[in-house]
């Protein structure tokens, strides 16, 4: 995009310092109060240098077409007018510049380089106005060394390469004269430009105050469309709950149908089983009969058992009687048979002495 215009902006001369980009706007030249868009979208806004020159320049260019070429000099001001606007006035170009950024932060970055650009300029015009101040001091003081050269030209052929060096001096002179006069003559039109300026700002300052004005009547309408969201918001919410609980009741009638048909399962297998109730009931008397007679037959022989339990007391009692008679009598023979063993023992003893 630049190398289409390196010859006629001398962009080999210029470096670029800083870049951003901004919707780049014009004030209207017939009502000096209304903005005209001078890109359709965000272009890029360049600072550049210019070495040769030791000057400053903002350039945009949309496409093949320059919409910004503005050299900034030390009486321009960037005013910020809004969060993201801001513009300044360029009197060479007759014209004021307006930059829409899409942040508050690009718009202070450029408002600062904007500042730092115009010391500078401000720097390189001293640094001018000094040197020519310096040339013309010295082209004068030439001048009259020169006239009391000529006084003494007559005498020796020396002064012939001074009277030389003294017209030198002299067209020096005249050069500078003639820098002065360019630069009263640019000084006026400074001045009648910064009159210009100056009406524009106080239109521009107008322009600011209806666009507060329509800001506020925006801020108004952008707060009653706010408080008008809040309510269909919270009108959603209703809605989103009521919708909640539907679902929730839905789903309620879904487990209350699905229990009411294992309900109606349930009440089928009741009605079958009722239908072989007097089955049961005749198995359940005949069952009865069985388990009454079990009973009585479980009686008798629990009365079996007891009498047998009986017997067999009465029995364990006469065995232990039978054993202790049965003892005594086993005592008894035992003393008999000792007393027969000491009988025995006394014939042996009767039967020995004989």
């Amino acid at each position: 995009m630049f190398s289409q215009l390196t010859r006629p902006l001398s962009y080999c001369r210029e470096q670029p310092i800083f870049t951003t980009r901004a919707h780049v706007f014009q004030i209207d030249p017939n009502t000096k109060k209304n903005w005209m868009p001078a890109s359709k979208q965000a272009v890029t806004v360049s600072y550049f240098y210019d070495v040769t020159r030791n000057s400053y320049r903002i350039i945009s260019v949309d496409g093949a077409k320059v919409i910004i070429n503005s050299t900034i000099t030390p009486n321009m001001t960037f005013t910020k007018t809004s969060q993201k606007f801001g513009q300044w006035a360029d009197s060479r170009a007759n014209t004021v510049f307006g930059l829409g950024f899409s942040s508050e932060q690009q718009l202070t970055k450029f408002a600062e380089k904007f500042q730092e650009v115009k010391e500078a300029a401000k720097i390189a015009k001293d640094k001018t106005q000094e040197k020519i101040e310096t040339s013309s001091d010295h082209s004068q003081a030439s001048s009259v060394n020169g006239t009391d050269d000529e006084k003494a030209s007559h005498t020796g052929p020396a002064n012939t390469h001074l009277k030389s060096e003294n017209d030198k001096l002299k067209i020096a002179l005249t050069q500078s004269a003639a820098n002065v006069k360019k630069w009263e003559i640019e000084l006026q039109t400074l001045r009648e430009s910064n009159a210009r300026l100056t009406t524009a700002l106080q239109e521009s300052a107008a322009s600011v105050e209806q666009w507060k004005r329509q800001f506020s009547i925006c801020r108004d309408e952008n707060d009653r469309l706010r408080n008008k969201i809040d309510e269909l918001e919270e009108q959603c919410s209703e809605i989103n709950r009521e919708k909640e609980k539907n679902t929730q009741l839905k789903r309620r009638i879904e487990e209350l149908e699905a229990e009411l048909r294992e309900k109606e399962t349930e009440l089928k297998d009741l009605r079958k089983q009722s239908e072989i109730i007097p089955q049961l009931m005749s198995e359940c008397e005949y069952v009865s009969e069985k388990l009454e007679a079990a009973e009585r037959d479980n009686q008798n022989l629990e009365d079996k058992v007891r009498s047998l339990k009986t017997d067999i007391e009465e029995s364990k009692y006469r065995q232990r009687h039978l054993k202790v008679e049965l003892k005594s009598f086993l005592e008894v023979l035992d003393g008999k048979i000792d007393d027969l063993h000491d009988f025995r023992r006394g014939l042996s003893k009767l039967g020995t002495d004989n």
